[in-house]
């Protein structure tokens, strides 16, 4: 009974713009999407649809991504945008943007299974594309699958409540 209450609650909080996260990308919490009303920026945790491309079919093959409500039966992704349209990013060992360093962007050879990555090439991120990141070590974002359409965001991250064991 508690859990079928539970699932409902769930359910009901995201059909009115909540979403509960269980990835370790970002904390494990109730959050909220708001409404962004201006161009995404850098700097912006955001909840974003990927595109339905190779890179994320791989990604859900290899449950790096959950089901969820996104084209795809993909969960939106919670991330960090670190560069926008017209911006550099350069993808070695870790990431830099316009020639900066970004913290906590080392990439990983392998998955925690012991299956190759392939990072991203790096380039300029094209017009109506964002770069996201995320701290998180193990976090599948752009350093593996590049920029994503800005047009698949659905809008602000907001913690409501976090989970901290």
């Amino acid at each position: 009974m508690v859990t079928a209450g539970l699932l409902g609650a769930i359910v009901v909080a995201g059909l009115d713009g909540y979403r509960i996260n269980f990835s370790p990308s970002e904390p494990l919490a109730l959050w909220r999407i708001v409404e962004l009303d201006r161009a995404a920026a850098v700097g912006d945790l955001v909840f974003i649809c990927p595109p339905r491309t190779a890179a994320t079919h791989e990604a859900r093959r290899r449950r790096y991504l959950r089901s969820g409500l996104c084209p795809g039966g993909i969960a939106p992704l919670i991330k960090t945008i670190i560069a926008v349209a017209g911006q550099r990013v350069d993808v070695t060992a870790s990431v830099r943007v316009d020639g900066r360093d970004i913290a906590r962007s080392k990439l990983a050879d392998r998955d925690g299974e012991g299956r190759p990555l392939t990072p991203f090439g790096g380039g300029i991120v094209p017009a109506g594309s964002v770069f996201l990141h995320s701290a998180f070590a193990g976090s599948y974002d752009s350093r593996y699958f590049g920029p994503v359409p800005a047009s698949g965001i659905l809008g602000l991250a907001q913690q409501v409540l976090t989970y901290a064991p």
